[in-house]
């Protein structure tokens, strides 16, 4: 057990690790189970990471970030108040998001997919897309920048609902006093920061979330996965951006397993988006690229009624009606399952018939 006090003095008796990261360790809090605290013993400058948090926990009750807090479950895991152990070790309270959600990851895997959510579709994939896009033009909107936008620090459940932890990563400012996000996560970064110091800004989290938006839609497939189809060594997802090769802007770029999804499942307008992204323009230009907004706007008219359809050999083999066949079942044929196994529907259906 770690003994820790807030600034009002306040005990709080941290428990079991439940998660760690490059700087953090999360704890459970005891007699609290709908929240955790975070300890950065790591952190390169603990009094900078102290300031950062204190204006975090005051930001939080301000109408900008209430707004964002609002609504049940809540959508960020927010400081809701700074700790301190005997030693000197900063961190924070904030509340339990696996009270609300499962990790991201779990719904880029198919394996995790098929143990966790037996019940997942590619509709389901559309709303979580879609959720995610909405919740970062909300935090941009507000003046926050995540800068660190990856897999490990989101949450989602069986609905399509998205969360943000790692909250004390984010960029902001408040007054005088700027707060940059300096982390780097290998595939999960923007061409302008890869090998770089230049920090994130809204445009750098737009061109990973269209990287979460291709795993989601794709099986969990990375857009810029693949071997240099020139004989190139592959070095990294990171080189591959540098370079441009990406299957969906570039078919010739990269070589993948015929098991790889098709890349003519997606709706038309998701396509158009995707290529501004991942293109010429996308990659040397942030200011090209679609914003969250543009994403949320264009992921939610997909998951309208009529926009999805289901084939008839497996209900969960959703996907849009702008295919006449069904991209999963021919990804079965190649050895691969994406989405879970036959069933018989039963009760209302997201999906309409052909």
């Amino acid at each position: 057990m770690i003994r820790t006090w807030s600034p009002s003095g306040r005990e709080w008796v941290l428990d079991e690790v439940v998660g760690s990261g490059s700087e953090g360790v999360v704890y459970t809090v005891e007699h609290r189970p709908g929240l955790v605290a975070k300890l950065a013993p790591l952190v390169a400058e603990p009094e900078v990471h102290r300031l950062r948090l204190d204006s975090l926990v005051r930001q939080g009750r301000e109408p900008r970030t209430v707004k964002l807090l609002s609504g049940t479950p809540s959508r960020l895991a927010w400081p809701l108040e700074t700790l301190v152990t005997s030693t000197g070790v900063v961190g924070y309270l904030m509340r339990d998001m696996r009270r609300a959600f499962l990790p991201f990851e779990r719904q880029l895997l198919p394996t995790a997919r098929r143990e966790s959510l037996p019940e997942m579709t590619w509709g389901t994939a559309l709303r979580t897309a879609a959720s995610l896009a909405e919740l970062l033009a909300d935090l941009h909107a507000e003046g926050y920048v995540v800068g660190d936008l990856k897999p490990d620090n989101l949450w989602a459940d069986a609905e399509g609902r998205t969360g943000l932890a790692d909250i004390d990563s984010v960029q902001f400012t408040d007054g005088r006093l700027a707060f940059p996000c300096r982390m780097r996560s290998p595939g999960y970064t923007a061409p302008e920061g890869i090998d770089s110091d230049v920090l994130p800004d809204r445009s750098s989290d737009d061109f990973v979330l269209a990287v979460l938006v291709h795993q989601l839609l794709m099986g969990g497939l990375h857009p810029f996965h693949g071997l240099p189809a020139d004989g190139t060594p592959y070095f990294s997802l990171d080189d591959n951006v540098r370079n441009g090769r990406c299957r969906f802007t570039d078919p010739a770029s990269v070589l993948l397993p015929r098991t790889a999804p098709a890349a003519d499942l997606l709706p038309r307008r998701l396509r158009s988006l995707f290529t501004e992204v991942f293109g010429r323009s996308g990659l040397t230009d942030p200011d090209s690229r679609p914003d969250a907004a543009t994403w949320a706007r264009a992921l939610r008219a997909e998951t309208r009624p009529g926009r999805l359809t289901a084939c008839d050999r497996d209900d969960l083999h959703v996907h849009t009606v702008e295919r006449p066949w069904c991209p999963w079942c021919d990804q079965q044929e190649h050895g691969a399952v994406t989405w879970g196994a036959p069933r018989t529907r039963s009760g209302p259906s997201e999906v309409s018939r052909p």
